[in-house]
C-alpha cells in the first residue's frame, strides 16, 4: 500500500493490505486520486461545533450514551424489497432515514422512556421497540435490531451499571492503547461492533459503526470540553453504502464489468463476499490516500481527517440516484 502518513499503521488499514494487493473485483485509479485531491484540497472542510440535529442537552455522560447506543442500530434505513425508506413525523417534520432514527430517540426521551439505559434494552419487547420507531413503515431489520439490543443491553447492565458511559470513561480515550484502547475495547467487549471480513484467510478489520460511535462522541464532546479523542487522526472512513458511489462518480474506483452490472442492476452483493469486502477495503484505502493527498497541498493548514473527508463524500452523494451496492447486513 502506498502512504507515509502515522495513520497507515492502524490496525484498520494495516489489515486492509491483502485486499489491496490482490483485489481484482474493484481497483483504484491513482491518477484519479491526486486529480480529485488538486480541486478538493481547496473547498472548505467545516470544523466540528459540537451541533446536532436535536438538542439533546450538554450532559456529557448522557451523550456518550446516546451516541453508542445510536450506533448500535445505525444500520439500513431503506426496504430491501420494496426500496421505501423509513420515516417519521415528529413536531410537524417529516424526516427520513438516520435523522428520522434521532428524531424518534427525541420523541421518546421527551415520554420519559428509558432507551439509552442497557438494563431497559435487555428487555424491551417487540411493542416497545416498534413505539420507539412510529414511522410509515417497520423500520428496516427489525428483529434484527431486536436482538442487537437484547445483546448490547445485557452486556451493559451486567458489566457497566447499564449506561455506556461507564464503558466510554473506564477506557483509555485513546482508539490504541495496548488492549486499553476505546476501539480495541468496544469490539473485544461488545460483539455486535466487531465487524470483520475473511478475505481468503486473511482478517480484515473495517469497524465501521464501532468508529462512527467514537467519532460521534468526539464531534459532540471536543467542543465541549468534555471527552476527546487523543488518537483521532488514526480514525478511517466508514465503509457503507454511499463512500462508494461518490468513489466510483469521481472515476477514483473502477469495478469489473460483472461487478458493475451486478450493482446497477441492484442485485444483492452477499455479506462477506469477494465483492463486498474489496468495495468496503477499498473505500477505506481510497479515502487514507486522498487524505494524505490533500494534506500534501494544505500545508499551512490542520490536517484534515479521514472522517471528514469521509463526511464530504457522504453528504454529496447520500441521495444520489447513481446505485449503490445492496448488502443485507447489521454492520452498515
Amino acid at each position: 500500500m502506498r502512504g507515509t502518513s502515522s495513520y497507515w499503521q492502524s490496525s484498520v488499514l494495516q489489515s486492509l493490505k491483502p485486499v489491496i494487493d490482490g483485489s481484482q473485483l474493484v481497483t483504484v485509479n491513482e491518477k484519479k486520486i491526486s486529480e480529485v485531491a488538486s480541486w478538493m484540497a481547496y473547498e472548505e472542510f467545516a470544523k466540528p461545533t459540537g451541533a446536532m440535529l436535536f438538542d439533546f442537552g450538554n450532559d456529557a455522560d448522557f451523550l456518550m450514551d446516546l451516541q453508542m447506543v445510536t450506533n448500535t442500530l445505525n444500520l439500513a434505513f431503506t426496504d430491501f424489497d420494496s426500496g421505501v425508506k423509513f420515516q417519521t413525523t415528529y413536531r410537524g417534520v417529516n424526516y427520513s432515514d438516520s435523522e428520522a432514527m434521532m428524531a424518534c430517540f427525541h420523541r421518546v426521551i421527551s415520554e420519559g422512556i428509558p432507551f439509552f439505559d442497557g438494563r431497559y434494552l435487555e428487555s424491551i419487547t417487540p411493542e416497545q421497540l416498534h413505539h420507539v420507531f412510529a414511522g410509515n413503515i417497520e423500520i428496516p431489520m427489525f428483529a434484527e435490531r431486536l436482538n442487537i439490543l437484547h445483546e448490547v443491553g445485557a452486556i451493559l447492565a451486567q458489566r457497566y451499571e447499564g449506561k455506556f458511559h461507564n464503558f466510554v470513561r473506564d477506557c483509555s480515550p485513546r482508539l490504541y492503547a495496548e488492549g486499553n484502547g476505546i476501539l480495541e475495547r468496544l469490539v473485544k467487549e461488545f460483539p455486535r461492533f466487531e465487524d470483520v471480513s475473511d478475505y481468503h484467510g486473511n482478517r480484515v478489520e473495517i469497524y465501521k459503526l464501532a468508529q462512527l460511535g467514537i467519532w460521534g462522541m468526539h464531534l459532540t464532546l471536543m467542543p465541549r470540553g468534555a471527552w476527546a479523542l487523543e488518537d483521532a487522526h488514526m480514525l478511517t472512513a466508514f465503509a457503507d453504502y454511499i463512500v462508494p458511489v461518490g468513489l466510483r462518480v469521481m472515476g477514483i474506483f473502477e469495478y469489473a464489468p460483472e461487478l458493475e452490472n451486478q450493482i446497477n442492476s441492484l442485485t444483492q452483493v452477499p455479506r462477506d463476499s469477494q465483492a463486498e469486502i474489496e468495495i468496503r477495503a477499498q473505500s477505506l484505502y481510497s479515502i487514507a490516500r486522498l487524505t494524505e493527498e490533500i494534506n500534501a497541498l494544505r500545508p499551512d493548514f490542520e490536517p484534515l481527517l479521514m472522517p471528514q473527508v469521509d463526511f464530504r463524500l457522504w453528504k454529496s452523494y447520500h441521495a444520489t440516484h447513481w446505485p449503490h451496492h445492496l448488502t443485507k447486513t447489521i454492520m452498515y
